[in-house]
């Protein structure tokens, strides 16, 4: 009986690796509050990343929250951010009463188009900040926006949920932006079952977003609005069992993209480019349809045999119906990518036979 293949599968040392690595919390006691383990975590994550400061949260999405608090980002401020992203990077400026403004994204790459930020910007000049997806893992014309930002006085934060190991010029993609964020949820490259991280540019702020992670507080010293974005011990000690193996899995990665690449009908299916500069991390394998109704044909196909892919992402956040009426605008590219993009099953151990199995599915039904 064939067993269901789902869009992606977990990495999981092996049970006495993690039972080795837990065994220190029986020792200290400590299971939170910034233990031993977490901050092990933290400074092994700025030497492999070759980043200066990072905090470990415990999602990724509480740091784009922490992240328009520590610049100063007040309610009611206009954000620009990009349509076609997870839902939890609109949710973060909705949950902090900013006001997100699409600007459309770029049909080659599906990252926020500079050149339509520039456009939204004589429309909203009075907006606060630029918060922007590396969608895929792929890198945001990072240059440009500085560039636009610097002109117009912006904070950028990026959200680089997906980007773990990726690089663009030499440096970690998460060292771009005002500050920038990452997801170590336990779908993506590197994770720490449930976790994120947050990272910044000099000792004052982070500082601040230390103090932003743990209620605001230090003992009995109250430095501001704070919430509780800790991670465990548990979760920590994921983490450094899981860095040492990331090299190899981004590598195994690029091989399974190689067969899908060998193999997919690109005639009719097209693939997100990445940006001249970068060294990719293999976090996700899109391809885009030529129509929703191509799409849903190649899907139901796959259900069919137990395959399970995922339209990823879907739908273009322009049109989510809680969005306050500034938001709602028309994002041609983003509406028509949305619909027709879909995430192939993918992931480091998956076997060559299965990448055979879902090409030839797909080539047959598009």
């Amino acid at each position: 009986m064939t067993e269901p293949l789902f869009v992606t599968k977990s990495y999981l040392p092996t049970k006495a690796e993690y039972a080795a690595a837990v065994a220190e919390i029986w020792d200290t006691g400590i299971l939170t509050n910034d233990g031993p383990l977490n901050k092990r975590l933290e400074e092994q994550l700025r030497v492999f990343l070759g980043l200066d400061y990072l905090r470990v949260t415990n999602n990724g999405t509480v740091v784009l929250q922490m992240a328009l608090k520590a610049l100063g980002i007040e309610p009611g401020s206009k954000i620009i951010t990009t349509p076609f992203s997870y839902v939890a990077t609109t949710n973060a400026i909705l949950w902090e009463k900013c006001i997100p403004i699409f600007a459309d994204i770029k049909p080659d790459d599906f990252n926020i188009d500079p050149d339509h930020i520039e456009a939204t910007l004589r429309e909203h000049p009075d907006a606060k900040a630029i918060m922007a997806t590396h969608v895929y893992g792929n890198a945001c014309e990072v240059d440009r926006i500085k560039a636009i930002a610097d002109a117009h006085g912006l904070k950028v934060i990026y959200d680089a949920a997906h980007t773990f190991g990726a690089t663009y010029k030499g440096q970690a993609i998460l060292n771009y932006g005002d500050l920038s964020t990452c997801s170590f949820h336990a779908t993506k490259v590197f994770h720490t079952i449930e976790g994120g991280c947050i990272v910044s540019h000099d000792a004052k702020m982070d500082d601040e977003l230390a103090y932003l992670r743990s209620f605001g507080h230090r003992g009995d010293y109250y430095h501001s609005q704070g919430i509780n974005a800790k991670n465990s011990e548990f979760h920590a000690a994921m983490g450094l069992v899981m860095l040492p193996n990331v090299p190899d899995l981004i590598a195994k990665r690029k091989q399974v993209a190689g067969w899908y690449d060998a193999r997919l009908n690109f005639d009719q299916v097209t693939r997100p480019t990445l940006l001249e500069g970068m060294v990719y991390n293999y976090a996700y394998y899109p391809v885009l349809f030529r129509d929703e109704p191509t799409l849903e044909r190649v899907r139901a196909a796959l259900e069919a045999e137990k395959i399970f892919p995922r339209r990823y992402f879907y739908p273009s956040l322009n049109t989510l119906h809680f969005l306050p009426d500034m938001s709602k605008k028309a994002c041609p590219v983003s509406d028509r990518v949305s619909v027709g993009v879909m995430s192939l099953p993918f992931h480091p151990e998956l076997p060559e036979a299965e990448v055979e199995r879902v090409s030839r599915i797909i080539n047959e039904n598009v």
